[in-house]
């Protein structure tokens, strides 16, 4: 790599620091210099010259007698040009619009409302067969990949309230034992994503991983979803990495924080 190229990387990775530590001080609050290096695991030096440089525009100030950083008013101003963009559906499409194209199956967008899973943007994919439209579809915790992902983060005292319910068998292969669907949420929080077959529909398949919030909270999923001749023990291992690659992306948008 020539020299002008290492030095655009090494551009690209402050920037991408800079936000990070942004991002530190919006869900810490004021914090020091050590504080933030330890949340992004990064060099108490390298950490000091980007707050340098974000104290320099505005985008962070520091307390002078304590020798913390907070947001300064800089990012305040910025934010004002932010509100539409920040509504979820607008926010994630680009990137299901890019994982759509590269694995050919139909991308979901989905959140958690009263024990149900809804369904808030879709997009097909160039070798989806489905002519289903989700969008604002209401669909079981249980019984979707989705699903399995929001009880998977939940508290656990909400999820054994879910399980505890009678659960409705929706295929021969739908799983209704609690004792089972713990099993398989233990695995979702083990692999990053949630998988079913045949759980809600003949012949219907769906790997989802979670959308994160600032403050690491899942606010909702990505889901890939087509036949079983397609997604299946076979495919699922690299359709997973590309699903898990794209939801991490839109958490990113969303102001998730990211190691080093």
């Amino acid at each position: 790599m020539s020299s002008k190229g290492r030095a655009r990387d090494t551009s690209v990775q402050s920037v991408d620091r800079a936000v990070s530590i942004l991002q530190v001080l919006a869900v810490q609050g004021p914090s020091g210099v050590t504080e933030v290096a330890d949340a992004l695991d990064i060099h108490k030096s390298t950490v000091y010259r980007l707050l340098a440089t974000l104290e320099a525009r505005g985008l962070v100030e520091q307390d002078s007698e304590r020798g913390s950083y907070r947001i300064g008013y800089t990012v305040v101003e910025l934010a004002g040009g932010a509100t539409k963009g920040n509504d979820l559906s607008l926010l994630s499409r680009p990137v299901c619009q890019e994982l759509a194209a590269a694995v050919g199956e139909t991308v979901n967008v989905a959140v958690y409302d009263g024990e149900a899973v809804i369904s808030i943007d879709q997009v097909l994919g160039n070798a989806a067969i489905t002519s289903i439209d989700w969008v604002g579809k209401r669909t079981p915790l249980h019984a979707t990949s989705a699903g399995k992902v929001f009880l998977a983060h939940m508290s656990q005292p909400e999820a054994a309230e879910i399980l505890e319910q009678p659960l409705e068998e929706y295929t021969p292969h739908t799983i209704t034992d609690p004792a089972l669907l713990k099993e398989q949420l233990q695995g979702v929080r083990e692999l990053g994503y949630g998988v079913i077959s045949e759980e809600l529909e003949i012949g219907l398949a769906s790997l989802s991983a979670p959308i994160r919030s600032l403050n690491g909270e899942v606010i909702a999923t990505v889901t890939v979803s087509g036949p079983t001749f397609r997604i299946n023990d076979h495919t699922i291992s690299g359709l997973a990495e590309q699903l898990v690659a794209a939801g991490e992306k839109i958490s990113w948008r969303k102001g998730y924080i990211r190691r080093g």
